[in-house]
């Protein structure tokens, strides 16, 4: 089971993520700052170490920095995340997950049309 992260530490994830999978930290220091959510370099480490730990990330030494490595996709974290939360919320019902994201208008009618020619239709189905 893949354990849940912080909101920080999933920016940082989604770093990692948007940059192929790997970053140095100089790397994820800059990506941070370019998306207005700068934070100090021990809260940074003591979140990547955090990671690691959680079995997220890996970390090796590249000269004198250090390269972060995800090991768990964000393919795999939000399935995972989904699926806890279908359980947890809706217990286990997709049909109310579906339903409230009609009714709040968070799913666009583009989207539910593409939806339920999907299912329809059969196409990308895994046999």
């Amino acid at each position: 089971m893949i354990q849940q992260v912080s909101d920080f530490e999933l920016e940082l994830m989604k770093t990692i993520w948007g940059n192929g999978g790997s970053a140095l930290y100089a790397e994820i220091v800059q990506a941070l700052e370019a998306k207005g959510t700068p934070a100090t370099k021990n809260t940074i480490i003591s979140l990547l170490s955090r990671l690691i730990k959680k079995g997220y990330l890996s970390s090796k030494k590249v000269g004198r920095q250090n390269t972060y490595t995800a090991l768990v996709s964000e393919t795999e974290y939000q399935e995972a995340q989904t699926e806890t939360f279908l359980n947890k919320v809706y217990e286990g019902s997709a049909e109310g997950l579906i339903s409230t994201l009609i009714q709040k208008n968070l799913i666009s009618s583009d989207d539910y049309e593409k939806l339920k020619k999907h299912w329809g239709g059969g196409e990308g189905k895994n046999d």
